[in-house]
């Protein structure tokens, strides 16, 4: 397997846990309330074999990340609304440009603590655990896919 394999299936990995973190950890931030600590699932801990000591790290690194994500999430959702108001306003395109750069490079700064946070977190699971939780991520999103398909057929 060539490096750029590797990196591309590492990138993957990462990806998986951020999409199954990001959301939990946005709405928390947004809403002030407990996020979904899919750790802390009994049934994913099973699904898994995690061990006392594994969810214990992957809680200490999270509790750890927390208030950073909660920061960068709060400064992502200023710079938002600032640049929504300049967009609806009469406002020069210079002006909007800088002000998207602003917003860009939060959002780029929120997802790079986030990132590491879930390399992290995936650097206490051993390897065979970490191949069962691409697995179970992408059963995961599959079950999630029909469940938005149904959603949208019964809408209609």
């Amino acid at each position: 397997m060539n490096g750029s394999t590797r990196h591309g299936r590492r990138v993957r990995l990462v990806g998986a846990f951020l999409f199954l973190v990001a959301g939990a950890v946005a709405t928390e931030a947004a809403q002030n309330q407990q996020p979904m600590r899919w750790w802390k699932s009994d049934q994913f801990q099973r699904d898994l074999g995690m061990t006392a000591d594994q969810v214990a790290k992957v809680d200490a690194i999270f509790e750890a990340t927390l208030p950073e994500l909660r920061q960068r999430k709060d400064e992502l959702d200023h710079l938002e609304d600032k640049l929504s108001h300049l967009i609806e306003g009469d406002i020069d395109e210079a002006t909007v440009a800088k002000w998207v750069d602003k917003t860009e490079a939060a959002r780029g700064r929120l997802n790079k603590v986030r990132t590491l946070m879930l390399m992290r977190m995936r650097q206490v699971l051993r390897p065979d655990q970490r191949v069962r939780f691409k697995a179970l991520h992408e059963r995961w999103d599959r079950e999630r896919q029909l469940q938005n398909a149904r959603r949208q057929q019964d809408g209609h």
